[in-house]
């Protein structure tokens, strides 16, 4: 039994479980009805996503060049940790770490690079909450 992190929209990987969407918004232009059939989540659960201000600020991060980008995004990081450790966010890490020890499921979001997207920091915040992560 594991957590996944994955890109949603991606085709499901075997054993992942339950999609959680932890994202600020739902698909664009997709019926609510078509979200697990297209991959996108089973629940959307933005309680882990950030802030609409800061997920603002890390689209204007990944518009950046790479020198620029690389100077910006631990500011990301940092505030997304800060927004993360507000009770109810802290009280769904700890819930989530919990329940990858006994079933599998996952979290994700649509960026395609993963290092330059808060599901990367979210990994992060799981493993320290004693998250079993997948491979």
């Amino acid at each position: 039994m594991a957590l996944h992190v994955v890109r949603l929209g991606t085709s499901r990987l075997p054993d992942e479980g339950p999609r959680l969407g932890t994202v600020r918004r739902p698909p664009r232009g997709v019926a609510k009805a078509q979200f697990a059939a297209q991959n996108w989540y089973d629940v959307w659960f933005p309680t882990l996503a950030p802030s609409m201000g800061l997920m603002k600020f890390a689209q204007g991060v990944q518009g950046l060049d790479d020198v620029q980008r690389l100077r910006e995004w631990p500011k990301f990081i940092k505030k997304y940790r800060t927004e993360m450790a507000a009770p109810e966010a802290s009280h769904a890490l700890r819930l989530l770490a919990k329940l990858s020890q006994t079933a599998n499921f996952s979290v994700g979001c649509y960026c395609a690079d993963a290092s330059q997207c808060h599901r990367s920091v979210l990994r992060a915040l799981l493993v320290e909450n004693g998250a079993k992560i997948a491979p």
